[in-house]
């Protein structure tokens, strides 16, 4: 561990970790990591990648322009209050994944709809920003095929190193079987 450096205290499995570390590699900020377990004595959570951005605001994650702005934060909103509660219950147990479903595929209709105003290469233009660290469906096997832009945006995000180098499979507290 390398001292003066900011901790992250991350779990491989979790999603918010998961998108700091795309947020602290895309602003090539180096870190610490301390592997802490999300499922033994709960965790802590924090608005990190806000507070990111407020104090590391280059390069940017959210766009200057203000519109660009609240179709920003509306995506990541839709995100994590509408798709990504029912991606943690999926992966829960196998008789909720047939539950949900159908719930899971009408929040990403709405999204298709969305991103086909709003997207470049990324969710919103073409310049990485919060919602595309929401943005990972690989790891749930989402069949992506009836969302173009989602797919598309998708595979655009996992090229980049950030999200490569930050992928749960590649953290130190990953079991060895899951591991890239």
């Amino acid at each position: 561990m390398q001292m003066g450096l900011p901790i992250l205290y991350s779990y491989f499995r979790s999603s918010c970790s998961w998108r700091v570390r795309i947020a602290l590699a895309l602003k090539g900020i180096a870190y610490n990591q301390v592997p802490v377990n999300l499922l033994k004595d709960g965790g802590q959570q924090l608005a990190i990648i806000h507070y990111l951005e407020e104090t590391q605001p280059n390069p940017r994650l959210l766009p200057q322009d203000l519109k660009k702005r609240a179709q920003v934060r509306m995506i990541s909103d839709h995100i994590v209050s509408g798709i990504q509660p029912l991606q943690v219950l999926l992966l829960i147990s196998m008789q909720i994944r047939k539950q949900y479903r159908f719930p899971a595929v009408c929040d990403l209709n709405s999204l298709e709809q969305i991103l086909q105003h709003t997207a470049g290469r990324y969710c919103v233009g073409n310049e990485v920003s919060i919602p595309d660290k929401f943005f990972i469906f690989c790891r749930y096997k989402v069949d992506l095929a009836p969302y173009p832009t989602i797919m598309r945006i998708n595979k655009a995000l996992l090229e980049l190193e950030a999200f490569k180098v930050s992928h749960p499979a590649r953290q130190p507290d990953t079991p060895a079987e899951l591991r890239a």
